[in-house]
């Protein structure tokens, strides 16, 4: 299945230093095809170096957040190449979100299944509607959720992550929060007024130190707790001579608001 003639697959709107990426394949629950895939990669690509955009948030049209990989896509093409082609494009998205040196938001209606899933535990952080639902279900199709496993492990507890893989059953809303795999639900009508709230509290700080201590969570979390110290007292360091700090605690210590400088 495919999106409707001549509608991109990815809407990109930009407003108030929060970019919003939408997948738009929803005829399709926004499976993540190639083309949406690589939509997807461009336009990290380019907000990396956009200075006017300090949030990013990951949304779907339709019914659907994300039902996952386009299983007819897979199957047109039943060759290893083309297989590793798909996993390695997905590995290289979530990576991409990462890397990304502003924080991701995942703001997540209906089903968020299988890459869907991986794409939601991948993300910075995630608010839900009450009616969304969860799952990584690819063991009834024949096919364990392997690369799913990787960001839903580094998300939640192992027991629950098993679980999930193991069983492939859908969760609700607040048991992904009571796991960890997303941070906040909200009733369906409040979803976009609690995602621009997030959104713009978090847009008002320093985008300086969002991208120094976005970085520093992800690495110290790969490391031992005796590196990860060494790791992040080295980045606090490297924080406490920038100017945004110097600016952020005269701000608190003059009873202020900061005026951050990006430096």
């Amino acid at each position: 299945m495919s999106n409707l003639a001549n509608e991109p697959e990815l809407l990109v709107r930009t407003e108030d230093g929060i970019a919003t990426l939408t997948l738009n394949r929803p005829a399709a629950r926004n499976a993540l095809s190639i083309p949406l895939m690589d939509h997807l990669l461009d336009a990290f690509e380019r907000l990396t170096d956009d200075s006017a955009v300090k949030v990013v948030v990951i949304a779907g049209n339709g019914p659907a957040f994300c039902a996952g990989h386009d299983l007819r896509e897979l199957r047109a093409s039943p060759k290893q190449d083309h297989y590793e082609r798909v996993f390695d494009r997905c590995a290289a998205l979530m990576l991409a979100i990462i890397r990304l040196p502003k924080p991701v938001i995942a703001r997540v209606h209906g089903v968020a299944t299988a890459a869907g899933c991986q794409l939601v535990a991948t993300c910075d952080l995630a608010v839900a509607e009450s009616g969304a639902r969860f799952a990584t279900p690819g063991v009834n199709i024949g096919l364990f959720c392997s690369t799913p496993m990787v960001a839903l492990t580094r998300a939640v507890g192992r027991k629950p992550a098993m679980e999930m893989l193991l069983t492939g059953d859908l969760i609700d809303a607040e048991e992904a929060r009571r796991i960890g795999l997303i941070n906040r639900v909200v009733p369906a009508a409040e979803l976009d007024s609690e995602v621009a709230k997030l959104a713009r509290q978090i847009a008002g700080k320093s985008p300086l130190l969002l991208a120094i201590g976005k970085e520093a969570f992800y690495r110290q979390a790969e490391l031992g707790l005796e590196p990860a110290y060494h790791y992040a007292a080295g980045i606090m360091v490297k924080n406490m001579m920038a100017a945004d700090a110097a600016e952020g605690i005269d701000a608190f210590l003059e009873k202020r608001k900061p005026d951050w400088r990006g430096c």
